[in-house]
């Protein structure tokens, strides 16, 4: 009966949690979260304004400024950096349109020409004289900036601030004279590209479209070609195979085609891997290549030619085994020009790659049609070149060539003997043909 009138130990709980006092506790709870969600909002109110009132500061941009005024504008930009760092909450339209207002009135300025011509250009990038950018202090922030709202801002907000005609105003930084310019912008355009697929194709052909017109329609010189070569290296590498067609055309079209400028020592690193990795993935590619830097060999320009015995000589090392029997004659008679060169720097790099493995198997592939060619080149340095270290690599490897097939090499030389005398038997013919006819005009 106890337990009927509420008295037994089972039923206290109720006493202890009784509607008279669940009221007051429960009331004090909501009341404190409504304070704390309400401080929170003011909190963030703040923090928005802040960040708004920094945005608005440093969206308008003055060459002419005082340097005491630039010196603020890097401190409101620093501090703009720490707040967007600091942020847990993503970015809102309500911050992110100013922000993309500052971001391009910064950036997208008017650049100077260029102040090298293609001609000019040094092969060491120690060489190249830099044009700092003088607003680079506080540049260096905006870029900070940006990369960090592009890292952590949505696909979808992204999409409404970055559009093709921002992308294009990018393209165009890249023109910009200063090394570290570049570098920042670099990352920031791969990162775009690696976040908004769907731009892509466009980022793309707007690149493709920046390495033809300096090819074929320019003779200034492209400061970003590198940086953009950089960015495509990347690009390739994560091309799947078989390569789509585009991606072929793109190789053949316009990366072979990069090896023509006069200033291409300045990128020709980056250009090199680009090609290498199309080269890895499909290795009959190698011949495209290869086909093209023998159209693009430099006549006059010895530094290209010795950075062209170089990539060729990676090149033979990726191909195509099946592929060395078609290119061995092609590739040994350049060769054979360049060791038989008057610049000392060219010949011994020529007669260096015979230290490779590769041009051996590749010579053994076509030893009858490449011989006569070689046996031709060694005898003509060996007479008449005025370098002696030239002269003894020359020895080294006509040592290797008669090691390798004595009785060829023999007949070779026969041949070019013969070859020799029936040269002098008909040049003192015509002589004799002009002294008549001098002698009958008397």
């Amino acid at each position: 009966m106890s337990g009927l009138n509420g008295n037994s130990p089972r039923n206290s709980p109720r006493k202890t949690f009784s509607p008279k006092n669940s009221p007051r506790k429960t009331n004090t709870t909501l009341k404190q979260l409504l304070l704390d969600s309400r401080n929170m909002t003011n909190f963030l109110d703040s923090e928005t304004e802040e960040m708004l009132s920094v945005i608005s500061y440093c969206s308008f941009t003055d060459p002419q400024e005082s340097p005491s005024l630039q010196d603020l504008k890097r401190l409101k930009l620093i501090q703009l950096l720490s707040i967007i760092k600091t942020l847990i909450r993503p970015l809102d339209d309500q911050v992110l349109s100013p922000l993309f207002i500052m971001l391009s009135s910064n950036l997208f300025r008017p650049l100077p020409p260029p102040i090298h011509s293609a001609v000019s250009v040094l092969l060491d990038d120690d060489d190249l004289i830099s044009n700092p950018t003088p607003s680079w202090p506080h540049l260096q922030i905006v870029y900070d900036i940006f990369l960090r709202i592009v890292s952590r801002t949505s696909v979808e907000s992204l999409r409404i601030y970055i559009d093709h005609a921002f992308l294009l105003s990018l393209l165009t930084l890249f023109q910009s004279e200063d090394q570290r310019e570049r570098d920042n912008l670099k990352n920031v355009f791969h990162r775009i590209y690696s976040k908004l697929t769907f731009y892509r194709p466009f980022m793309r052909k707007t690149m493709h479209d920046v390495f033809l017109h300096y090819v074929f329609e320019t003779d200034q010189r492209h400061p970003g070609i590198g940086e953009l070569l950089e960015i495509w290296g990347t690009i390739i590498n994560g091309f799947s195979v078989p390569l789509k067609e585009e991606h072929k055309f793109f190789l053949n079209r316009v990366l072979v085609p990069l090896h023509k400028p006069k200033g291409m020592q300045v990128y020709h690193r980056q250009l090199t891997y680009c090609v290498s990795q199309f080269v890895q993935k499909e290795p009959e590619l190698g011949e495209v290549v290869i086909r093209g830097i023998l159209k693009y060999w430099p006549i006059t320009n010895c530094q290209k030619e010795v950075l062209f015995i170089g990539e060729l000589e990676e090149l033979v090392e990726t191909v195509d085994p099946q592929l060395y029997k078609e290119l061995a004659l092609p590739l040994c008679t350049k060769i054979t020009k360049c060791l038989n060169s008057w610049n000392s720097q060219v010949a011994e790099r020529a007669l260096y790659v015979w230290n490779n493995e590769q041009f051996w198997k590749m010579l053994s592939q076509a030893m009858e049609e490449v011989f006569p060619v070689l046996v031709e080149g060694m005898e003509k340095n060996l007479q008449g070149h005025w370098s002696k270290s030239v002269k003894e690599l020359t020895e080294n490897v006509k040592g290797m060539l008669e090691a390798l097939a004595p009785f060829l090499y023999s007949k070779c030389l026969l041949q070019l003997e013969i070859q020799e005398a029936s040269e002098r038997i008909e040049e003192m013919r015509r002589k004799e043909i002009w002294e008549k006819i001098e002698n009958a005009a008397m």
